[in-house]
């Protein structure tokens, strides 16, 4: 007999929320011993739910164990029925790399990595993996969504107030909501702690492959040329804060933001210094210059690659706040770009979206960030 614990239970540091424990209480050394059990650390990859066109996959993780492992193994199937099974020679060690190039079938891949420590503590941790074009295209048509989170502060205890920082938020929030079917949140002059108690909430996701996450800072912006770094300023961070422990600083925002579960990442900002979100930015003296397909396979091609993308309403400037009641012009020009729906196939990329927001002065920056992939997009896909 065994029995199945929750996760919760154990104050392990499990890597994925589908880890399964288990314990062989027949073993006679149940009642005695400190039971253990390995705990798995997925390197690729690295997310619960992903996709691929390739077929082949490359598989990393490291099993660690307080008592020597006694094996691991990797199991491939559909979820339902196994298809092979492949024992690793791991024991005795305490700790393991599972390294694997696997090639997999069209369609639905769970993945599981099953480890056996001497004590019979068995752990079992799982990755989905949809491969194949046409099982990624099923999956943009029909099984994906989109997310919008907003923080957006125009009364400071400590700054001064600006004007129209909350409703730009909610004038885009509106659009993206009825036209392009986000799911949207507006937190509303939040301090440094509400943002980043936010940014864990959704680290705390089970996002699927194809889902979209786009994220607005909409307030103050500070650059400090002291520690050549630019930070976003929060409704309670002071005004003569030398050590800038009250702010949020681009370095930390990058961290956060990248460990997100979630493959496509957008993140916006109408701030200023907000350039210098790119380190490459903040190191400069700013002003520096950076076939057809029908329209499922477009949206395969862009949503197959992790985003990590950034667009900034300046560089290393200051910019508008804009006349009260009219939107800045930053965010005027993306509900322009948002209304016009990205033209007659209705798919507004970020290159489309640069194209309108570029002629601004300063002019706005668009660029990667942390574990951006070549050729990775962020889409709008007007739905309404």
């Amino acid at each position: 007999m065994t029995i199945l614990f929750s996760i919760h239970v154990f104050a392990q540091n499990i890597s994925a929320k589908t880890n399964e424990i288990r314990f062989n209480v027949k073993d006679p050394r149940f009642a005695t011993l400190k039971t253990t059990v390995p705990t798995i650390k997925w390197v690729t990859p690295i997310y619960e739910y992903s996709n691929s066109i390739d077929q082949w996959l490359n598989v990393e993780a490291i099993v660690n164990s307080d008592v020597d492992l006694k094996n691991v193994k990797i199991i491939i199937g559909d979820g339902t029925v196994t298809r092979g099974e492949k024992p690793m020679d791991a024991g005795p060690v305490k700790s393991y790399v599972v390294k694997q190039h696997l090639r997999l079938s069209e369609g639905q891949n769970v993945v599981r990595i099953v480890a056996e420590n001497a004590q019979g503590g068995i752990v079992t941790s799982t990755r989905s993996v949809i491969v194949g074009k046409d099982a990624v295209g099923d999956v943009v048509s029909i099984n994906r969504k989109d997310y919008a989170l907003f923080f957006a502060t125009d009364q400071y205890d400590h700054w001064t107030d600006l004007v129209n920082p909350i409703d730009d938020a909610r004038s885009m929030a509106k659009v993206l909501q009825e036209k392009y079917g986000f799911e949207v949140e507006i937190v509303e002059n939040p301090n440094q702690e509400d943002v980043f108690i936010k940014l864990g909430e959704y680290s705390q996701r089970n996002f699927k492959p194809q889902d979209q996450l786009m994220i607005f800072f909409a307030g103050h912006g500070y650059f400090d040329e002291t520690f050549g770094e630019g930070f976003v300023v929060a409704k309670n961070s002071l005004e003569n804060d030398k050590a800038k422990t009250t702010y949020i600083s681009h370095n930390r925002l990058r961290g956060v933001i990248n460990n997100i579960s979630n493959q496509h990442i957008f993140l916006a900002m109408d701030v200023c210094f907000g350039g210098t979100f790119d380190p490459v930015i903040a190191a400069s003296r700013g002003n520096l210059e950076v076939g057809e397909t029908n329209d499922n396979e477009f949206l395969v091609r862009k949503l197959s690659k992790q985003t990590r993308k950034y667009l900034t309403s300046g560089g290393k400037e200051y910019v508008s706040d804009g006349i009260p009641g009219k939107h800045s012009p930053f965010t005027l020009k993306i509900l322009q770009a948002l209304n016009d729906s990205g033209g007659s196939d209705r798919i507004l990329t970020l290159s489309e979206l640069k194209t309108y927001v570029e002629k601004l002065k300063p002019e706005p920056r668009l660029g990667g960030f942390g574990d951006d992939k070549p050729d990775s997009d962020f889409v709008f896909v007007r739905r309404n």
